[in-house]
């Protein structure tokens, strides 16, 4: 079967410039994708579940749309880790790009450990990461969370990605015998 994002693994020709990426369709790839693996899993699919978590950490979609999540959207972007490496400018993310295409990206890095104060005047430790480990995690993040996402229960109250506070209230009180209809 053809795949529709078999052109997107790894690229035929390298990454440019980072205005002209096409954010749209790069967001799309990545959401028709998760989409495949959880009606995969849905459906108990297994082997289907694995080929395709396989294929979305090998996309170069999935690659663009991490680094950007993590240098442009993240709160933290200018938090520098041990290797002192933010890539805020256009420039550091394609070569980031081009860095997390080779295979060094699944290695750990040693965190950054700094101190900050508590209100009892104590400190508590924090360790800040390398730019890489965040890109590896939301690489990751990608391929599994569609998978958990139809494993939870279908009533779960706890938090759920996508689901709003309006939904989980309507899906209590229609848990509630005194209702008569829920529309």
């Amino acid at each position: 079967m053809e795949d529709r994002v078999s052109n997107d693994i790894g690229t035929k020709e390298p990454l440019q410039d980072w205005a002209n990426i096409n954010w749209k369709l790069i967001k799309k790839r990545v959401r028709n994708l998760r989409q495949r693996i959880y009606r995969a899993t849905q459906n108990g699919q297994w082997k289907k579940v694995k080929s395709l978590m396989k294929l979305m950490l090998r996309s170069h979609s999935n690659l663009l749309l991490s680094v950007r999540r993590v240098t442009q959207e993240n709160k933290g972007k200018q938090t520098a880790g041990i290797d002192g490496q933010t890539a805020l400018t256009p420039e550091d993310r394609v070569k980031m790009v081009r860095e997390a295409q080779g295979n060094t990206l699944w290695k750990v890095h040693p965190t950054k450990r700094v101190y900050i104060p508590k209100a009892n005047g104590k400190q508590r430790p924090l360790g800040i990461p390398t730019i890489k480990n965040p890109i590896a995690q939301a690489i990751v993040k990608n391929a599994l969370e569609p998978v958990w996402e139809t494993r939870f229960e279908a009533h779960s109250y706890g938090f759920v990605r996508l689901v709003g506070a309006a939904e989980r209230v309507l899906t209590l009180e229609c848990a509630t015998p005194r209702r008569k209809s829920c529309a």
